[in-house]
């Protein structure tokens, strides 16, 4: 599962793909432009091509879904990669899409003839574009505005026109830079220091615009041509095959810190324990990256300024080597004295996005019980590690079993697997961990394009857990997480709470094009395609395409599901159902579900915590809705005092249900500013109330997972089917057990 965020609103630094036969970039420069800069124009590589035309050989022959790569796909290219540019239609004018217009149908011929040309010089022009509208936009901040007009501000702008012309294209930026002024000036922020901060703002965006590169460029039309195969279908650079590959195994090869950038500096974000860093205990959270040198006596390179990403590749190395880093401490000024910190790179494992434990004691009519509640973030595994014999080898299934192991030895009587904004990752640890909860059998279907379907199940005797367990769900579940609770559904293992899944029902997988070409170079060149090419279906026969899982006993939706989620997609493939597998439920809980349902309507019609939050659930949908915002200042004043009562009195009742803390009344107002433009020890302090914050929709399946374990223990039959060997928690399947379990094949979801 992904988000396609478009480039123009993220004006990230690593962009999503490119290439094409068409124009040069000469024939797409506007020549009535009142602006020119001297940045020169990126150009494609002869690998880049390459990589391109090797790619649309995979996906018109192996994709699960193969589609010509013709003019009727180059239209559908062209749309999705002028959308990754200016989805919000803040760059382009209508006449500058005339200009495009030849190339909607020869980003094929493009791909076929290694021509990129044509996709280049759009993208350069975006770039253009972007530094024209950010200068305009500086130059409105001397003057200052009036805001006493009865002026509206569309900020919705997805399913608006593209402006006509420059003058319109102009009114709509004044109208974006009053809205930044007036949101500034409404926290209390005076002229002189709105004009300075939206100054510096607008400057920032423009050098990092200036920073995108040739492989940007490239992965933004590579990726325009992947997903209008299939919503789920990628290209990734070196850059992003190599971060992806980070997040699948949780491991990389560094110094253990977290960077982000800051003005002109890359910052030390956070330090991870035990890493290089860590214990040199010279660096510090807040410190300033300036410099970097390669081994003990590499020459030091300056380093302000640069983008992220690029400082990171510098820092990033071999095991065993040394890096040194200058750094600026985080309490001197720009003036203080640098320090020179050496390292030796080492593995560091990312232990922050690995599978964690807790345990929730709940008391209710006398009784009180203990549930576990085990955190998924992704389907996690280090598929290189495990090949190559590392007994250490990071896996979900494994992280889990031994989190079990210890639940048990706490006396939990129920376990939670929260799933919540997993979307997925490795198919063959969805089907060992559920393993760890089934006692043999299948556990996924898989077809792939030929109509051949396989069944992949666990062949492994016994479970870690074999006691009541719940999954909880929402939007954010996908893909692999469908896969688990889709099973334990379909077995009736457990219940599945929370809200409808996002309905991903594909499997790709990861070609790395490096194999694929002559090339003698180490280091990776053409990136790796992340390629639809199996559907998978719950055992039961259905998909989870489109339809997702639907909770057992469900929770109020956000309202996102109109824009996020599946079904949102244009080309997603349709829902169909096969033949169901061979498997036997191992208990029936419907029978009880009305009675879970009547406990839990009756516990939160009550509940002062779930009543608040679906005040601030209707609160979020409303202003979510909203697409337009008065730029006349009396009106906003008069709506800023009314959402700062609503805001106070959230406040207030989070206060009296969860006590202080440690929340910030100023934190929860609009102050104007963008993530990296308030100070770090802010923003960390903001991070950490919010993990501290109250969780109802937790709790509740807690709850609810408390009421299941009393009325299976009194029914005797059920407790002899949820609760096997006599009611005694199996410890067959120890974390060890797990890591032995049969390997699919590393299918990426």
């Amino acid at each position: 599962m992904k988000l396609r965020p478009s480039l123009a609103l993220l004006l990230a630094l690593a962009v999503t793909g490119v290439g094409v036969h068409a124009q040069s970039a000469a024939d797409l420069t506007d020549d009535n432009a009142p602006r020119k800069f001297s940045t020169l124009p990126l150009k494609p590589t002869v690998t880049q091509a390459q990589a391109a035309q090797l790619s649309a050989r995979f996906l018109t022959r192996f994709h699960y879904d193969a589609q010509p790569l013709d003019d009727a796909m180059s239209q559908k290219i062209y749309k999705a990669y002028l959308d990754s540019l200016d989805g919000e239609k803040v760059f382009f004018t209508q006449a500058d899409l005339a200009k495009f217009e030849p190339l909607k149908t020869q980003f094929d011929d493009a791909i076929w003839n290694q021509d990129l040309s044509g996709p280049f010089s759009m993208f350069n022009f975006y770039v253009q574009r972007a530094i024209e509208r950010m200068t305009y936009a500086r130059g409105l901040l001397a003057k200052g505005f009036d805001f006493s007009a009865n002026e509206n501000y569309n900020y919705d702008r997805k399913n608006a026109a593209w402006p006509k012309d420059q003058t319109e294209l102009d009114t709509l930026w004044r109208e974006r830079t009053m809205n930044d002024w007036l949101r500034l000036k409404l926290a209390g922020k005076a002229d002189d220091e709105i004009r300075k901060t939206l100054d510096k703002r607008y400057a920032g965006y423009i050098d990092r615009v200036k920073q995108l590169d040739g492989e940007d460029a490239f992965q933004s039309f590579m990726n325009a041509y992947a997903e209008s195969t299939d919503p789920h279908t990628d290209y990734l650079g070196p850059r992003a095959a190599e971060n992806f590959d980070i997040s699948m195994k949780l491991s990389l090869e560094g110094i253990g810190a977290v960077l982000q950038a800051r003005d002109e500096y890359t910052q030390i974000r956070e330090i991870v324990p035990a890493g290089p860093a860590a214990k040199s205990g010279k660096v510090h959270v807040g410190d300033r990256i300036v410099a970097i040198g390669e081994g003990t006596n590499g020459p030091m390179v300056d380093v302000i300024g640069w983008r992220l990403d690029d400082v990171v590749k510098h820092i990033r190395g071999k095991k065993d080597t040394t890096v040194r880093l200058e750094i600026l401490p985080a309490d001197a000024g720009v003036d203080g004295k640098h320090e020179v910190v050496t390292l030796v790179r080492q593995k560091v494992s990312i232990e922050e996005q690995a599978a964690k434990k807790k345990v929730i004691e709940i008391k209710d009519a006398g009784v009180t019980r203990k549930i576990g509640v085990i955190d998924l973030p992704s389907f996690y595994s280090d598929f290189g590690a495990r090949r190559e014999g590392d007994k250490d080898f990071k896996s979900a299934t494994r992280d889990v079993a031994k989190l079990l192991g210890e639940l048990k030895a706490e006396g939990v009587e129920g376990v939670v697997m929260d799933l919540r904004n997993n979307g997925g990752g490795s198919l063959a640890e969805a089907n060992e961990l559920t393993g760890l909860f089934i006692d043999q059998g299948p556990v996924v279907q898989v077809r792939d394009a030929r109509g051949e379907v396989q069944v992949q199940g666990d062949d492994d005797p016994g479970m870690s857990w074999s006691g009541p367990m719940a999954v909880l769900v929402n939007r954010g579940s996908a893909s692999a997480s469908e896969i688990f609770a889709a099973a334990i559904q379909d077995y009736g293992r457990g219940l599945i709470i929370g809200q409808p899944t996002f309905g991903k029902g594909t499997v790709q997988n990861l070609v790395d094009l490096d194999r694929f070409t002559r090339s003698t170079s180490e280091k990776p060149q053409y990136g790796e395609l992340k390629m639809t090419i199996q559907e998978f279906f719950r055992i039961n026969g259905g998909s989870t395409q489109l339809k997702g899982v639907t909770p057992d006993i469900q929770f109020p939706k956000n309202g996102d599901e109109k824009d996020f989620g599946e079904s949102t997609y244009d080309n997603a493939l349709p829902w169909t159902q096969i033949q169901p597998a061979d498997y036997k439920p191992v208990a029936d809980l419907k029978a009880y579900l009305g009675q879970l349902q009547s406990k839990h309507d009756t516990r939160v019609a009550t509940s002062p915590a779930w009543k608040l939050m679906l005040d601030e659930l209707a609160q979020y949908k409303k202003m979510r809705d909203k697409t337009t915002i008065s730029l006349n200042l009396a009106q906003r004043q008069a709506e800023r005092k009314e959402q700062d009562a609503i805001q106070a009195d959230f406040r207030a009742r989070h206060k009296a249900i969860d006590g202080d803390v440690g929340g910030d009344d100023e934190a929860a107002l609009d102050d104007g500013l963008n993530a990296n433009e308030r100070s770090l020890n802010t923003e960390l302090k903001q991070e950490k109330d919010a993990k501290k914050a109250a969780d109802p929709q937790l709790d509740e399946t807690a709850h609810i997972l408390f009421d299941a374990v009393g009325l299976i223990k009194g029914d005797a039959k059920l407790a002899a089917e949820v609760l096997p060997y006599g009611g005694r928690y199996s410890t067959v399947t120890t974390a060890a057990a797990a890591a032995e379990k049969p390997q699919q094949a590393p299918a990426a979801h």
